[in-house]
């Protein structure tokens, strides 16, 4: 049953269409990602949502409530910003009680809250610390904390990692995932990075120029990306030219030297698509589109190839597993299971 719902909401400022037709049902208890570039409307959602913005079109509805009227203070939602938006002059358990007290929740009962509040974000031990005297990872905690001592129906955060270096930023998503599971509150996530999205989210909303392009799990939209947009932004793909034709009485799909009994559909021109972490290397002369190795990156716990291909460019992720791995200049065959690639027609949809 829908908790938070959007009905074909939309957003102009002037001539600019900034969200258009938008609408979302978010269950209880559910985390939901707001996925997309600068510009797609993404933030501007969640001002609207938060009460900051008023839609220029339909409405938001909050447990059946309708949210048009109703002011931000009101709403009964937890907001995470960007900057974080700590006072400096108070402590971290001030900052935390702030929300607190401005609903004129008792003192004993507030001490009780921002306690357990610190504790839920392991900052037990902090609370007389002042916010320059923290961590930029201990200062998003402590707005974290903030937003949830309220007990908010719902949870907005609006980027509120990207300021975090990339080791704290991985370990920050872990924490903030297992917290939401924890207490079950609904939230509604901005980002623009897809490995955060897909890290935390129940389902994601991903979104390009006011629209929504796709809604659906993490796995969903990566595997089965409903719009070349989303297969873009998903990660990286590779895009082969190929050919479905008509052969004695069966069809076929050819790319370069490489053929696979094609799907229903017509004849013609096709673009294939295929994640890099789905090609293989196969060194015989089996099934498998001709290439040759131009650049191999080491990356850790993974490879990147660069390859030139007979059927157009190509990048090949292989996990680092330790065995021997083709060089630079070195011909292979690129091979990939006939399910793991998307087939569209030229000029057409996936």
């Amino acid at each position: 049953m829908s908790f938070l719902e959007l009905n074909r909401v939309g957003k102009r400022f002037g001539e600019h269409v900034a969200v258009e037709d938008m609408s979302l049902s978010v269950a209880k208890g559910e985390f939901i990602s707001l996925l997309g570039p600068s510009g797609c409307g993404k933030t501007t959602t969640l001002q609207m949502i938060a009460g900051f913005m008023d839609p220029t079109a339909g409405s938001i509805c909050l447990n059946g409530r309708d949210l048009t009227s109703v002011k931000p203070a009101k709403r009964g939602l937890g907001i995470v910003f960007q900057s974080y938006a700590l006072f400096p002059h108070m402590t971290a358990a001030e900052n935390i009680a702030f929300g607190l007290e401005m609903r004129g929740v008792p003192r004993a009962e507030r001490d009780v809250r921002v306690r357990e509040a610190l504790a839920m974000v392991g900052l037990d031990g902090y609370a007389d610390r002042y916010p320059r005297r923290m961590s930029g990872g201990q200062q998003q905690r402590v707005a974290l904390a903030r937003a949830l001592v309220i007990k908010p129906d719902v949870l907005l955060l609006d980027e509120p990692l990207s300021n975090l270096d990339a080791k704290l930023r991985e370990d920050m998503q872990i924490e903030l995932r297992q917290i939401q599971r924890n207490i079950g509150t609904t939230t509604v996530l901005v980002t623009h990075d897809q490995t955060e999205a897909m890290a935390l989210s129940d389902r994601i909303v991903v979104m390009s120029k006011g629209r929504i392009e796709q809604i659906g799990t993490p796995h969903e939209t990566y595997e089965r990306p409903a719009s070349p947009f989303v297969s873009h932004f998903l990660g990286k793909t590779n895009e082969f030219q190929g050919e479905v034709i008509r052969r004695a009485g069966e069809a076929l799909l050819v790319a370069g030297s490489c053929q696979w009994p094609a799907p229903v559909g017509p004849s013609g021109p096709v673009t294939i698509t295929v994640r890099p972490e789905k090609v293989g290397f196969d060194s015989g002369s089996g099934n498998g589109v001709k290439a040759r190795i131009t650049n191999r990156i080491f990356q850790g716990n993974h490879w990147l190839f660069q390859c030139e291909t007979e059927c157009g460019p190509a990048i090949v992720v292989r996990q680092n597993t330790g065995e021997a791995q083709p060089a630079e200049g070195e011909n292979v065959c690129l091979v990939w299971r006939a399910e793991d690639m998307g087939i569209r027609s030229v000029g057409g949809a996936s």
